[in-house]
């Protein structure tokens, strides 16, 4: 990946923006030793197995094998390309990117989306002025103050209006001379159907800016005040806004998500305002999408791998279907997932006005996991009778057919049965028919298509083989050079990679020598640079480890490994011999091969060492 930014300009990056800084944004990160721990953002964590260095500059996950340095955690996390990350780290820390050093393609791929963000907050300046100071904004702020939001509240979250009329934003930006076509793609306007010009997506709505996790505003939401349909409408999808991926109030949420490890989920902009309002900080809302995996795993680095989601919802009909939908999803994310549905005629605006915000927590607090508010859902719908608990099973596998947890799903099976005083394995049973019998012990399919599974705990070392004692000797000496940089000349002196068997430890062994010597670089500098992404996972598993190496303990290593490798032509010698006395023909001509290759690569380094 060419990178067009000066190596000076990358590594002043790297050394002024704190690794732990950045990452602690979207992940909960505890200290252990001279490393920090936390649930990868990256895949269903369900156990801490993320950490990040902030000595070496680099994080690496024992789980799924993700690593690198800062730059790459951005590209990874958001998609961003490298000079898209490279600039965003710079503005952070105040480094100056020379603008000579983008290739114009990359130029304006990072321009577009600078341009978008900048475009929506002057659209979010110009709502919120026609809320504040607009003739037509009276209704839409009349409208918020019966719902008894306040002046705070509405400038907090620059809650703004749309006026009634087809190009009250069009001519806004017109007169600010933006390029229309720029406005169009961040689904401000709609091009007509002529095609000759355009007109506002949003008219007649109160309207409600969606930041990122970051604050940047990459969409919006509109409602209106009365009953026209459709009732909400919200940005299109565009190169910043993607409702999978985002939801509402996140920003202003996080601190308190991870301050209280819970985090309230609603379905509308207004249930978040009345909420926060009243002071549950750690709440956020749908943007009218079921939640997915991804919301789940940006919602697990804010609570941590103990925290809960509590699902709010203002009917028993949606609450059910929402808690159904969403238990595949908080299962593989692996976050306590709970369900509080409010009284009938009440949404959490409502209720608090009428009850108070002590009220609503207490029923928060009481909250029951999905499985057993679907349960208490089915009993109290088809009752105790025989023929009621043959229907409230049948209620119930689907739900827990959804649970890919072996443990989890055998502890509810065993408490439905006893709820229902049924055999288990009648339940049993039907989960299997239901799931086709698939077996529960699984491989994963990350999302570039490949097979992972848990960590195989080789330090990245997957080319389908048995490791052999070597190689793991090999990863050993790898992990030192990275570690301790300081033993390098003697590895080279030594040529020791050169003896390697594993061709992919090899490689790397050869990466850091070549590295060293035309600089005196950071570990995250050296992993920056490698372009190879499975070589990269490796490299960066074996250099986060915090062990404290000594000059002496690297000589004595690095001695046992010569004498491994001291004497192979007699060891062979010896097995020729005794494979021909066994009559192994085959075998025989095997080690003689492997002698004479062994041979032609001694005479080969003789005479480069001869150079």
């Amino acid at each position: 990946m060419a990178k067009f930014i000066p190596e000076h300009i990358i590594s002043e990056i790297q050394s002024s923006v704190d690794i732990v800084d950045v990452v602690s944004e979207v992940v909960i990160l505890k200290k252990a030793g001279r490393n920090y721990f936390g649930l990868c953002p990256f895949h269903s964590d369900k156990d801490p197995s993320f950490s990040v260095s902030p000595e070496k500059r680099i994080f690496h996950c024992f789980g799924c094998g993700t690593g690198g340095d800062v730059f790459t955690f951005l590209m990874k996390l958001n998609g961003y390309s490298f000079p898209e990350a490279a600039r965003i780290l710079a503005a952070r820390c105040g480094v100056r990117i020379p603008e000579q050093s983008l290739t114009p393609a990359q130029k304006r791929l990072i321009d577009e989306k600078t341009r978008l963000f900048k475009l929506n907050a002057m659209a979010a300046d110009f709502f919120h002025h026609s809320l504040l100071n607009g003739v037509s904004g009276k209704n839409a702020m009349t409208y918020l103050n019966r719902r008894g939001f306040s002046e705070d509240i509405i400038t907090r979250f620059k809650i703004g209006f749309a006026p009634e009329g087809w190009d009250n934003l069009l001519s806004f930006f017109y007169k600010k001379k933006a390029p229309l076509n720029y406005v169009e793609q961040a689904g401000l306007v709609v091009a007509n159907k002529q095609g000759n010009g355009y007109y506002d997506r949003f008219r007649n709505r109160i309207m409600f800016p969606i930041t990122n996790i970051a604050g940047s505003i990459i969409g919006f939401g509109g409602r209106v005040t009365d009953e026209s349909l459709p009732k909400y409408l919200n940005t299109p999808e565009t190169p910043v806004y993607n409702k999978s991926r985002s939801l509402y109030g996140i920003d202003a949420a996080k601190t308190k998500c991870r301050t209280n490890e819970t985090v309230l989920i609603v379905e509308g902009y207004l249930d978040f305002l009345a909420l926060y309002q009243a002071g549950s900080e750690n709440t956020v809302a749908t943007l009218g999408t079921a939640l997915t995996n991804e919301h789940v795993r940006m919602l697990r680095g804010c609570i941590g791998a103990n925290g809960k989601a509590i699902l709010v919802y203002d009917s028993d009909l949606a609450g059910i279907k929402a808690a159904e939908r969403s238990i595949a999803v908080f299962d593989r994310g692996h976050i306590d997932a709970r369900i509080l549905v409010l009284p009938a005629g009440h949404d959490p605006d409502s209720y608090i006005r009428k009850h108070g915000r002590d009220s609503f927590m207490r029923g928060a607090d009481k909250a029951k996991n999905i499985i057993d508010f679907l349960t208490d859902m089915a009993v109290k719908k088809y009752g105790h009778s025989v023929e009621g608990k043959l229907r409230v099973l049948d209620a119930m596998i689907g739900p827990l057919s959804a649970i890919d947890d072996i443990n989890k799903k055998s502890l509810y099976r065993k408490e439905l049965a006893e709820r229902l005083d049924i055999d288990e394995s009648a339940i049993l049973h039907k989960v299997r028919d239901r799931n086709g019998k698939k077996n529960d012990t699984r491989s994963w399919v990350s999302e570039n298509g490949a097979m992972i599974s848990a960590s195989n705990g080789s330090g990245g070392y997957t080319d389908g083989e048995t490791e052999t004692a070597k190689a793991k000797f090999e990863r050993r000496l790898i992990a030192m050079m990275l570690q301790f940089p300081a033993i390098i000349p003697e590895i080279e002196n030594r040529r020791l990679p050169y003896f390697f068997e594993n061709n992919l430890l090899k490689t790397l062994g050869n990466t850091i020598l070549k590295y060293y010597a035309d600089s005196e670089g950071h570990v995250a500098e050296l992993l920056n640079g490698i372009q190879d992404e499975r070589l990269r996972a490796m490299a960066t598993s074996l250099a986060i480890d915090d062990r404290t190496w000594r000059y002496e303990d690297c000589l004595k290593l690095i001695n046992q490994f010569e004498s491994g490798i001291k004497y192979p032509e007699k060891n062979l010698s010896r097995k020729i011999k005794e494979a021909a006395a066994k009559g192994d023909d085959v075998k025989v001509i095997q080690l003689l091969a492997e002698k004479q290759k062994y041979v032609r690569n001694k005479a080969k380094k003789k005479c480069v060492r001869r150079r």
